[in-house]
């Protein structure tokens, strides 16, 4: 059984995630650094499914208890097959205004974060066997936005964390393609996620025209079911009312 390791997956995109990816026959380590949510949410899949669902209690915000975390987490007996790095946050303001300890810690989250992670996991995915052999494999997603490509007036950072974030995917790609490891990027639009309540982010758009968190479930579910011998590369979801 394929299992998928989803970051951030205690609400949004991640949470949308696992519910799809368990009702498609995915075991499920799930990680977010609010362990009450994702043990909540465990216990709701673990009782509409039959697959293993593994949670771990890990603040990406801190680099140390990354390793750590991962290790106790993937020491179950689940390797993970598809990593969906998910996990970010947002910070809106003048970049001539902003702090450095947020612009730090918006690039751990988004992208420092995600690099960790993708250290940890490649070593369980190249000692991957088939038929016998080791021959490696696995499928990295790693969740961007349009922001990485254009560029938005007091959301500098966070377009500079994206577009670092589609970079490092790009050159990911080409560094494990001899490994069978296949890296993807789904960049998105305005999705209606939690993120725009938190306290570091302020707008006014009208969030009833933003995708639903459970289209970009969908659009990770497609990317994570491609064939081994082939890859896509990006793939963009927007609103159809564009960019807000």
């Amino acid at each position: 059984m394929p299992v998928a390791l989803i970051t951030g997956a205690s609400s949004g995109i991640g949470a949308a995630a696992a519910r799809r990816f368990a009702a498609a026959g995915f075991d499920l380590l799930l990680l977010a650094r609010r362990n009450g949510a994702i043990e909540s949410l465990a216990a709701e899949l673990r009782s509409a499914h039959h697959g293993r669902i593994e949670t771990a209690g890990i603040d990406l915000n801190d680099p140390a208890a990354i390793a750590t975390g991962f290790a106790e987490l993937c020491g179950r007996g689940l390797l993970p097959s598809v990593l969906i790095n998910n996990a970010g946050a947002a910070w809106t303001g003048p970049l001539a205004d902003m702090p450095l300890e947020r612009w730090q810690w918006l690039f751990q989250l988004n992208v420092t974060s995600v690099f960790q992670i993708c250290q940890l996991v490649l070593p369980l995915m190249r000692a991957q066997e088939h038929d016998g052999q080791r021959s490696g494999g696995g499928l990295i997603i790693n969740v961007s936005s349009h922001a990485a490509r254009n560029a938005f007036p007091d959301w500098g950072a966070y377009c500079a964390s994206k577009a670092a974030l589609q970079a490092f995917s790009r050159c990911l790609a080409i560094e494990e393609r001899e490994h069978g490891i296949r890296v993807s990027t789904l960049t998105l639009g305005s999705v209606n996620t939690p993120l725009w309540d938190s306290e570091t982010v302020h707008s006014s758009f009208d969030r009833r025209a933003m995708l639903p968190v459970e289209q970009a479930a969908e659009a990770l579910l497609a990317l994570a079911q491609q064939p081994s011998s082939q890859v896509v590369e990006d793939l963009t979801l927007m609103p159809a009312a564009g960019a807000f």
